[in-house]
């Protein structure tokens, strides 16, 4: 038996009553825990099962998956729930870690990271709140994109396109992939640089969607498959 904090990632079906939970957990990195009985309407943790839930559990370990025994709340779902647009957001970074995370590799970075952006998702009104929580997400896994000089050549200016392939931006002689601003390669500095709360307060406009949109095909290159939840949140 041990104890858990994490956020349910997602969950499926087992058999006639049970559910399978995927948990982000702080010490134990990535589980996938049986909660039996939780489909049926007298479970009694049924609802706090839910993805986005932040929870605490107590578990029994198994060989191929564990056993949920308790469950408290550690934060309420609520203001995660009050439309479609934070629903959208939450599951979209909920997807990006589910992919990126390892089974049972400690990574309480990660975890901090995913209690941090849930929380910002249930304040802020930021379009840039998902796309900077994936570069921040893909600098950790070792894959920070270069944004200041040409990945091919060196050269400083001007910097015109971004090529996830190559690992970041390109100069005119050298371009390929996709075209950037110098609008949006500001705000992707800011976001990596140490001024994320700067970038989330900055005013929208054209450059926050490109940086959108780079964010996800980036994320979608190194997982090397589509976020299936980014097609929603994209259209609100």
């Amino acid at each position: 038996m041990y104890r858990a904090t994490g956020v349910v990632l997602r969950t499926y079906k087992l058999g006639e009553s049970d559910r399978i939970i995927v948990l982000l957990t702080e010490h134990h990195g990535k589980v996938r825990a049986v909660a039996k009985g939780v489909r049926k309407t007298k479970s009694k943790f049924g609802g706090r099962l839910e993805p986005m839930s932040h929870i605490q559990l107590l578990l029994h370990e198994g060989r191929d998956l564990d056993i949920v025994n308790q469950v408290d709340t550690v934060e309420s779902l609520a203001p995660l729930m009050v439309d479609l647009d934070h629903m959208t957001r939450g599951m979209a970074v909920l997807e990006a870690v589910d992919q990126m995370a390892m089974d049972r590799e400690p990574n309480p970075q990660l975890y901090r990271m995913l209690v941090g952006v849930l929380r910002t998702i249930a304040v802020s009104d930021s379009p840039l709140v998902v796309p900077a929580f994936f570069w921040k997400l893909l600098s950790l896994e070792g894959v920070r994109p270069e944004l200041d000089v040409c990945v091919r050549c060196g050269d400083t200016e001007p910097l015109v396109a971004f090529d996830m392939d190559h690992g970041g931006v390109l100069c005119r002689t050298c371009r390929s992939g996709a075209p950037i601003s110098a609008d949006a390669l500001e705000l992707m500095r800011m976001i990596l640089g140490g001024q994320l709360n700067a970038a989330l307060a900055a005013p929208i406009t054209q450059a926050s969607h490109e940086v959108s949109s780079h964010a996800t095909r980036a994320v979608e290159h190194h997982i090397e498959r589509k976020l299936r939840s980014v097609a929603v949140f994209e259209r609100h």
